[in-house]
Parts: C-alpha cells; sequence; structure tokens
C-alpha cells in the first residue's frame, strides 16, 4: 500500500482484507512486525485520538514514530502559498514536509480545511499541495474533505456491532455545536456507509445540506454497493426503522466561510440535540456514534451517550485497531 487517503480509492474487498487483519492483529498481537519502521507525524491541526492511536499502533507493532505540530516548531512553521516570509514564522512548509518525510518510513498529515472556499477545500487544494512535496508513503490523518482512518474504524465498529450492510439503515445527523466544524467527517462518513451498501438517510436542518459533489460521490457508491443515500429534515421519518445513528456536526454549506452567517442559522436550532425521544420510531437495538470529541448536553445527552446505545468507546478504540492494519500492509507486515 502506497497510500492511505480515501476509502474510495479501495474495493469493498480490499478494505475486507483490511478489516480482517485489524481483528487478527487484535486477537494475535505482532509486537515485532514494524520493528525498526519509524512513522512521521505531522499535525497542522489539533488531535487526541489521533495522534494516540497511531503513536500506540506503531508501538504494538514494534516500530516508532515522532510527532511535529507548529506549536513544537522553535521556528515557527508558515502553510501559506506565496507569502514574503517576513513575520514571526521562520520555516515553511514546503521545506519542512519533505524534511520531516525523510526522517519516516511514512508519514501521516492532518490538516483542516481553510472553510473560506467551499470549491477549494472539496478540491482538497492544500492537502493536495503537502503531499505532492513527498514520495514517501503517506496517511491522510484529516483533510478538508476526508478522514479515512475514522471511515475504516468506524466500518469495523459496524461490523463488530453486527450491524447490517445491506438492508441496514444508517442515519448521519448533523447535531448542534456553539462553533461551526469541518465537513470532513460527515463527508467521509455518508460515503463510507453507502459504500458499505447502507441505505443512508442524511438528516439535517435547512441550510446545512452536504455539498453537492458530497452527495453524488456516495450516490454512486450506494449504487454500486446495493445501498441507497436520501437526505431530509424530518426526525420523525429518518429515524424510522434505524440500525445507527451517527452523530456530527458541521458547518453551514449556505454561509459556508460566512461565520456570522452560520451563526445566525444555528444559533436557533439548539434542540438538535440527540436525546432519548429520537430513538422513539427506530429498531429497539438502534446504536449511537460519534468520533468524538462530542460536547455533553450539546450535541447529545448524558442518558444516550453513557446509555446501552452508545459505542463510541469501542469505536474510538477501532482506531487503533484499523489504522494498525493499515500500517502493517504499508510498512511491509506480511498481511
Amino acid at each position: 500500500m502506497k497510500d492511505f487517503n480515501d476509502l474510495a480509492d479501495f474495493s469493498n474487498d480490499e478494505i475486507a482484507v483490511l478489516l480482517e487483519l485489524a481483528g487478527r492483529l487484535d486477537a494475535h498481537p505482532e509486537p515485532v512486525a514494524l520493528r525498526g519502521k519509524v512513522l512521521s507525524l505531522l499535525f497542522l491541526s489539533p488531535s487526541l485520538r489521533t495522534l494516540a492511536s497511531f503513536q500506540a499502533a506503531m508501538t504494538r507493532l514494534g516500530g516508532g514514530s515522532f510527532v511535529i505540530s507548529p506549536e513544537m516548531s522553535i521556528h515557527g512553521l508558515e502553510a501559506r502559498p506565496g507569502i514574503v516570509m517576513d513575520g514571526a514564522a521562520a520555516e515553511h512548509i514546503r521545506e519542512a514536509i519533505p524534511v520531516i518525510a525523510s526522517y519516516g518510513d511514512a508519514i501521516g498529515i492532518r490538516a483542516f480545511a481553510e472553510r473560506k472556499n467551499l470549491e477549494h477545500d472539496l478540491a482538497e487544494t492544500e492537502f493536495s499541495a503537502m503531499t505532492d512535496l513527498i514520495d514517501t508513503p503517506y496517511i491522510n490523518m484529516e483533510s478538508a474533505m476526508g478522514h479515512p482512518c475514522q471511515n475504516l474504524a468506524d466500518w469495523k465498529t459496524l461490523d463488530d456491532f453486527d450491524i447490517p450492510a445491506n438492508n441496514g439503515k444508517f442515519v448521519l445527523s448533523w447535531a448542534y455545536h456553539p462553533k461551526a466544524l469541518p465537513l470532513a467527517v460527515p463527508s467521509s462518513t455518508l460515503f463510507m456507509a453507502a459504500k458499505r451498501g447502507m441505505d443512508v438517510t442524511v438528516l439535517r436542518p435547512e441550510g446545512f445540506q452536504l455539498p453537492a459533489p458530497v452527495m453524488q460521490k456516495a450516490i454512486f457508491a450506494a449504487e454500486e454497493s446495493g445501498g441507497s443515500v436520501r437526505e431530509t429534515n424530518d426526525r420523525t421519518e429518518a429515524m424510522e426503522g434505524a440500525h445507527v445513528i451517527y452523530a456530527k456536526s458541521w458547518s453551514s454549506t449556505a454561509h459556508y466561510g460566512d461565520k456570522l452567517g452560520d451563526q445566525k442559522l444555528r444559533e436557533n436550532l439548539i434542540d438538535w440535540r440527540v436525546d432519548d425521544p429520537w430513538f422513539d420510531n427506530a429498531r429497539d437495538d438502534c446504536r449511537f456514534m460519534h468520533c468524538l470529541p462530542v460536547r455533553r448536553g450539546v450535541v447529545v445527552s448524558e442518558p444516550v451517550l453513557d446509555g446501552p446505545r452508545s459505542i463510541v468507546i469501542p469505536e474510538a478504540r477501532n482506531r487503533m485497531l484499523a489504522q494498525m492494519a493499515v500500517l502493517h500492509q504499508m510498512l511491509g507486515g506480511a498481511s
């Protein structure tokens, strides 16, 4: 495996191999599989699970890792193209990234969207500019529109809890958050569930529709895998017979890059908090998922988050296992 950038780059059979490997490495550890291998980790955006899970994954496989972030650079890192560097930062990522990559056998890069221009972010302009600087294998640890590591872990979680693929009903729901958040997780989660062959409903208020290219990509994936994709703002209709609800907050696409417009639109949507009544029309065994971090009492009520429906903790642990499988294949472990 050269790169791990998007689940769209892999067939369902190839994903099944990765998931089988993740389960095998959990049951039968291989503590020297990546002995002598080094993973470079570049975080241009903050992280808890992604950072910890990649470091744990490399350690469990016998390899090593190191972390670089702008806050750790004594010189400061500049990311803007075409800038005259007469400010505080003394180093540009155009030099930093190739150097960091050269110290490892693979590199993971995490860089959120600028969220100024939707077309710019949909094209993954910034992330592609960074990966174009390197020739070592790379892992997308979250870009403007993608989070494949989270997606692979979520697919494994759905399998672990026997949530059906074909004929399984997956609700991706917008949830209230005081801030405008990136589109990466909802966009790529929608694609993951559609590629798995599920019947996916995007539940969102007006103004928070996912971009048309994102929806179309998921629709094509669903058609190939025997699933379906639709969207609605009707909560009762969306939750009818649902096997799982995946809650996530995201920016208004009607006011993308417009902080004040987004804030005005969301300020009347505080009731979009997942709570027990949401499950009245769902299956009795309907599960609650979230990529974390999650704001208690804002995105989801504590009774749901702490209750038997919630599988957010095993979902988070699967980040490490899924990434172990990716690293095992990428860095030379026998699959």
